[in-house]
C-alpha cells in the first residue's frame, strides 16, 4: 500500500519562537505550510529565557574589548562568563572573528543593520497578542539592571545617555526610587538601578510560543512531528517524512536554533556558529518578595523574574559545546548572590534547564536564501535574541520569500557572508 501523502508551498523546520512565526508570516501571505518539530513547539531554546522582548538593545551584544574586563573573565571563576577550557580553544578562531567584528567601528555597522528589527520588535510580537491570546502573558513595564557600587551606576548612567539618539525610555534610579519600585530587594544590596521602559516581558515564553503555534493550526496550518534529519532534495521540491505522512513542497526554512548547522552541514554549507549557554531554575518566592520587574545583576550577569512557575533565575554565558554534560557551577553561584538581592524560597526544579544560544561571530542572524540550492532558506543564528526577534524575523524572511518588499535591507543577514 502506498503511503500517504502530502503537499505544501514550504516547509518550515523548526517549531521554536522564530520556525512559528516564520510559518505564521508565511501563511497570512497566503503560503500553505507545513511546520515540522521532532517534539512540542517552544520547548527548546524557547522556552528557557528570561523572556524578555528587548526593545532597548540597539547595541549587539559586543566581545569585551577593555583589558580589566577581559582579565576578571580569564581567571574563569567570573559567573557572568564562564567557559570550559577545551571549548575555549576549539572555539578560538570563532572568538578571535568576534572580537574583530567588536571593533568601535564596525559594531556601529552591524548595529545599524539590527536595529530596524530591534525597532520592530514589540510591534511584531503584539500583531499576534489579540489572536493568540497572549495578552496575560506580556507586561509593558521594563526591566532593572542593578549596580552594586556609586561608580558602577555612575558609569551606567553614562553609557545610557550616549544612546540618547535611540529615543529609549529609561530612569536612573537611586536606592531610595529603586526600593519604591522593588520593595522586594533587600536594603544596601545595590546601589542603584538603571530602569529600561521600553522592553516588554513575558511571564512564560515557551507559553508564547505555543500560543502563536496554536494560532498557526486554528488557521489551517498543519503541524506535525517529524526529524529534520530526514529532509530529501528532490527535483523542484523539498521531501519530508512527518507523522507517517510523505510530505513535498517547493520550498524549505531552516529555523532549527542551535541545531541548524547539523542539517545545513549535509548540504555543503558550514556556518561559524559558536554557541553561548545559559540554564535557569525556577524558586518558590512570597509575593512581597517577588520581583516585580525582571533584575538584572549587572556584575554577575544573571535575571532574576517572576514567571509562571516561580521565579526564574537565568544565568550569563557558558563557553562550552552545544551537547556537553552540564554543570551547576555557574547556577550556584549566581543563586548565593540572587539570596543576598531578594528572598528566594526552595528550588522547584528537579534539575537545572540548560539550552544554547547559536551565535554567529559578526552578532547578526543569518536571514535569507541559502546560496546553491533552489528553494532553501535559513532563519537561525539570534543569539540572546531569538524571542525577541521571532516574529519580526518571520516577517523579514516571509516578504523577501514572496518577492515583495521587505521593511529593511535583509543583505547583511545573507548566509553567503560566511
Amino acid at each position: 500500500m502506498a503511503s500517504a501523502t502530502g503537499q505544501a508551498d514550504v516547509i518550515v523546520l523548526g517549531a521554536g519562537i522564530v520556525g512559528v512565526s516564520v510559518a505564521l508570516h508565511l501563511q497570512e501571505r497566503g503560503r500553505r505550510v507545513l511546520l515540522v518539530d521532532r517534539g512540542e513547539p517552544g520547548a527548546e531554546t524557547s522556552h528557557g529565557n528570561a523572556g524578555l522582548i528587548e526593545r532597548s538593545s540597539v547595541v549587539p551584544y559586543a566581545f569585551p574589548r577593555d583589558l580589566a574586563t577581559l582579565a576578571s573573565f580569564a581567571s574563569n571563576r567570573s559567573i557572568a562568563v564562564r567557559y570550559r577550557p577545551a571549548a575555549l580553544l576549539r572555539m578560538a578562531p570563532w572568538l578571535a572573528r568576534y572580537w574583530w567584528n567588536s571593533a568601535p567601528n564596525r559594531l556601529d555597522k552591524l548595529g545599524g543593520a539590527i536595529l530596524p528589527l530591534i525597532e520592530r520588535c514589540i510591534e511584531e510580537h503584539r500583531h499576534w497578542t489579540q489572536a493568540a491570546g497572549t495578552e496575560a502573558l506580556m507586561r509593558g513595564d521594563g526591566w532593572i539592571e542593578l549596580y552594586r557600587t556609586r561608580r558602577s551606576l555612575d558609569l551606567a548612567a553614562r553609557s545610557a545617555a550616549e544612546l540618547a539618539s535611540y529615543g529609549l525610555a529609561y530612569d536612573v534610579l537611586d536606592e531610595n526610587a529603586l526600593h519604591r519600585l522593588e520593595p522586594g530587594l533587600r536594603t544596601g544590596a545595590v546601589a542603584g538601578a538603571v530602569h529600561w521602559r521600553d522592553p516588554v516581558t513575558v511571564s512564560d515564553p515557551g507559553a508564547v510560543t505555543r500560543a502563536y503555534a496554536r494560532l498557526f493550526v486554528a488557521r489551517g496550518g498543519s503541524l506535525k512531528t517529524g526529524d529534520a534529519g530526514d529532509l530529501l532534495q528532490g527535483e523542484g521540491e523539498w521531501r519530508l517524512q512527518a507523522d507517517g505522512i510523505g510530505w513535498r513542497a517547493p520550498e524549505v526554512v531552516v529555523a532549527l536554533g542551535p541545531w541548524s548547522n547539523d542539517l545545513c552541514e549535509r548540504f555543503g554549507y558550514r556556518f561559524p556558529v559558536g554557541f553561548k549557554r545559559g540554564y535557569h531554575m525556577h524558586y518558590e518566592s512570597g509575593e512581597e518578595a517577588a520581583p516585580h520587574h525582571p533584575l538584572c545583576d549587572a556584575r554577575a550577569g544573571f535575571v532574576l523574574t517572576r514567571m509562571q512557575r516561580g521565579v526564574r533565575l537565568t544565568t550569563g554565558i557558558e563557553l562550552a559545546g552545544r551537547d556537553e554534560p552540564s554543570d551547576s557551577w555557574q547556577l550556584d553561584q549566581a543563586e548565593l548572590v540572587a539570596r543576598e538581592l531578594v528572598s528566594l524560597g526552595r528550588r522547584l526544579d528537579a534539575e537545572p534547564w540548560r539550552g544554547a544560544r547559536p551565535c554567529l561571530p559578526d552578532m547578526l542572524p543569518i536571514i535569507g536564501r541559502a546560496p546553491r540550492h533552489h528553494g532553501l532558506w535559513f532563519a537561525f543564528g539570534h543569539a540572546h535574541h531569538g524571542f525577541t526577534l521571532g516574529p519580526v524575523t518571520g516577517r523579514l524572511l516571509a516578504d523577501a520569500m514572496i518577492n515583495a518588499p521587505t521593511f529593511c535591507d535583509i543583505g547583511p543577514f545573507a548566509a553567503d557572508r560566511f
